[in-house]
């Protein structure tokens, strides 16, 4: 059996922030500024009730109204979040009722970011791959802006939400060819503190004093109850893995970079995809694009981009695609998927 990308649906929610109403906010950043560093014109807000859940319900919920699979041969739910309903339960088991799954159908949350997607893909590839599963439903689901002080223009100017779901199903030909692998992964745990939310879990739970704001040498206002980054690290810590882990993709493949007919890296924000772009040497025509109406939606900035270059006929049948996670954590992966859709 061989695992594929059947099809992809996402959700975004109906709020938006602008870069006129971010400027606004902070004068001394313009529109243009914010839009040449980012990328982005529009980010997707949801809103105050919303979860992450609800996004990734709709985006389920649109895949099973296409008619390409029904939710009685749905397997297994994997769900990628960073923003759950709750500590406990799952959401994951929360998502099975509400899209009244069978109750044979395995569910199981994961937390992680921005490499989130190709850690699923490749969950999904072994549950497929070795018999446990026959259709799986990848959800990336996110609502990153609650964590987010709206007094940060750090990662206010970057973050959207957004929900993606993904179908991987088992070749029923028989072939045994591969569509989705090899994958490589890799971990850095000692860069954890660059991009975390430092209260709200056992090691130091949400009080009082967590929530007191600060100041931080840029003028961005915050609690340790809200989303941190320090962004330069970051930067410095993906130009250091990727290119890295693509050299060691293509040898596993056994491929080149001329063999690759499109790249779809996560997208976090312009600057850096730039910065990648060149460093790697990738033909800008072959390099996807796809966030400046959503923002940096964590996990799901692939699944979107991947949908949108199929609508936008950047993607063709047979298509082979290099997909590139990397981000909190630290965390990075990257694959290759066979396009069949």
């Amino acid at each position: 059996m061989a695992a594929f990308i059947k099809a992809i649906e996402y959700e975004l929610p109906n709020g938006q922030l602008t870069n006129q109403e971010l400027a606004y906010e902070f004068p001394e950043w313009s529109v243009e500024k914010i839009e040449q560093k980012t990328g982005i014109r529009i980010r997707r807000v949801s809103a105050e009730n919303e979860c992450a859940s609800d996004l990734g319900v709709r985006a389920v919920e649109k895949l099973f109204s296409s008619g390409v699979c029904d939710r009685e041969q749905i397997d297994y739910l994997l769900l990628c979040t960073q923003s759950p309903d709750f500590l406990l339960p799952s959401t994951s088991c929360i998502m099975q009722d509400r899209l009244r799954l069978r109750k044979t159908c395995g569910a199981l949350d994961f937390n992680l970011g921005c490499s989130g997607y190709v850690y699923g893909l490749g969950l999904a590839k072994g549950l497929v791959e070795t018999g446990q599963a026959e259709n799986v439903l990848l959800i990336t689901a996110e609502t990153y802006s609650k964590h987010i002080h709206q007094g940060d223009k750090s990662v206010r100017t970057l973050f959207g939400d957004a929900a993606a779901a993904t179908l991987i199903q088992s070749n029923s030909s028989g072939e045994s060819k591969t569509y989705i692998g090899p994958f490589v992964y890799g971990t850095d745990g000692s860069g954890s503190s660059n991009l975390i939310i430092p209260a709200g879990g056992m090691r130091l739970p949400c009080s009082v004093e967590t929530s007191i704001t600060i100041e931080d040498a840029n003028g961005n206002t915050r609690s340790l109850d809200n989303l941190y980054m320090n962004g330069s690290e970051i930067f410095t810590f993906t130009l250091n893995a990727v290119p890295k882990a693509i050299n060691k993709l293509l040898l596993a493949a056994n491929r080149n970079l001329g063999e690759i007919d499109l790249f779809v890296f996560h997208q976090a924000n312009k600057f850096m995809l730039d910065y990648l772009r060149k460093k790697i040497r990738i033909d800008n025509e072959k390099f996807y694009v796809s966030f400046k109406n959503y923002g940096n939606t964590v996990s799901s900035t692939i699944p979107l981009a991947l949908k949108d270059a199929y609508l936008d006929n950047k993607l063709h049948k047979d298509d082979l695609v290099m997909i590139v996670g990397f981000g909190v954590g630290y965390s990075w992966a990257a694959t290759l998927v066979r396009w069949v859709v």
